[in-house]
């Protein structure tokens, strides 16, 4: 049973609350109060300054956000007061999710971090693998120009796939949202259900998931609601794509030039020379990026994911030398391939 819309003190809010022995949570978008009441007698107030149909839906803390605390006041103070006090907490309230978003921006996103990582990772073996590869033919100069040239190519190539799969996810949000809106105007008893199956796993007592299917279901921010919360998808920025291509492009360039470096400190004829501080320099790298890759993911701290890290460093470094190996065998190969027939002919 729900209380009626009006102002109550703290006390015979108290009061109400520990005689539930549920969570009550009075949900009405038009009404100019609306509070929380739990069992173990804490009250959450919101005023008419914050209307429930008014709240952008984007998380359940979000949700929970809109109500601020009201503390034990004699039942004897008047309106007034407990309407300055409701002003002030909610006016804080509101200013403390702005803060904890101002301190949010200034971390990197994580879809750019695993853009980079994505980036760099074939930017590390692909690169090395083809100059490794060069080497074989002892001219720095082809293996300079050649990798080269692949790196522009590649970071070009990489670049433009994630351009395109990033404008591809872009329209995929659209479709699903256009979706949404309609099923929402055509269908509300399948969106009602589909609310409910949201707060299931959540083991809320069914009057509150009732409340909660009927305010959503007239809220504007449903369409919101159920693409956070049943179809998982995050609203993408609108320089996501632009973004997108340009770290994957980037990273690939960096990595895949770190094993050229020492290339353009050697004579023209001493490849192998270069070739050896290229690998030198290719195990070291490789290892770095395994390790802080696999430990940006699992943790940095612990014994366990110190040696998940390791283990992720070693086996870079492997895929790194099975690539280079590889592409040196090859070139090895088609070398005396492209010899036979001339040794036979001066035979």
């Amino acid at each position: 049973m729900g209380l009626a819309q009006g102002c109550y003190s703290a006390p015979r809010l108290q009061r109400l609350a520990s005689e539930r022995p549920r969570l009550a949570l009075k949900l009405r978008p038009y009404d100019s109060s609306s509070f929380l009441a739990c069992p173990n007698s804490t009250i959450y107030l919101t005023s008419d300054l914050h209307r429930v149909s008014d709240m952008s839906i984007t998380s359940f803390s979000g949700l929970m956000s809109n109500y601020s605390v009201l503390s034990d006041r004699s039942s004897r103070e008047d309106e007034k007061d407990l309407h300055q006090r409701l002003r002030s907490d909610i006016e804080a309230g509101d200013r403390q999710p702005r803060q904890d978003g101002e301190k949010k921006s200034r971390f990197i996103d994580g879809r750019t971090v695993s853009d980079a990582i994505i980036g760099l990772s074939d930017g590390m073996t692909v690169p090395f693998a083809l100059t490794a590869g060069l080497s074989a033919l002892g001219d720095t100069k082809v293996v300079v120009f050649g990798g080269l040239a692949e790196l522009i190519a590649g970071a070009i190539s990489m670049g433009l796939g994630g351009y395109l799969g990033a404008k591809s996810e872009e329209e995929s949000y659209k479709a699903t949202l256009k979706e949404t809106q309609a099923q929402t105007v055509s269908d509300p008893s399948s969106v009602s259900s589909t609310i409910q199956d949201i707060f299931e796993p959540y083991e809320l007592p069914s009057e509150l998931v009732s409340q909660l299917t009927n305010h959503l279901s007239n809220s504007p921010m449903l369409p919101s609601f159920l693409m956070n919360f049943h179809h998982t998808l995050p609203e993408p920025s609108d320089s996501r794509a632009v973004v997108c291509a340009l770290t994957i492009a980037l990273g690939y360039f960096i990595g895949g030039f770190v094993p050229l470096v020492p290339y353009f400190f050697v004579g023209p004829h001493d490849a192998f020379i270069a070739l050896r501080w290229s690998i030198a320099t290719m195990v070291v790298a490789l290892f770095i990026f395994g390790y802080g890759k696999t430990c940006f993911v699992s943790g940095w701290r612990g014994r366990r994911n110190i040696r998940k890290g390791l283990v992720g460093g070693f086996q870079m470094v492997l895929v790194g030398g099975i690539a280079a190996g590889s592409a040196m065998g090859l070139v090895k190969a088609f070398q005396m391939l492209a010899h036979g027939p001339e040794h036979e002919k001066h035979d």
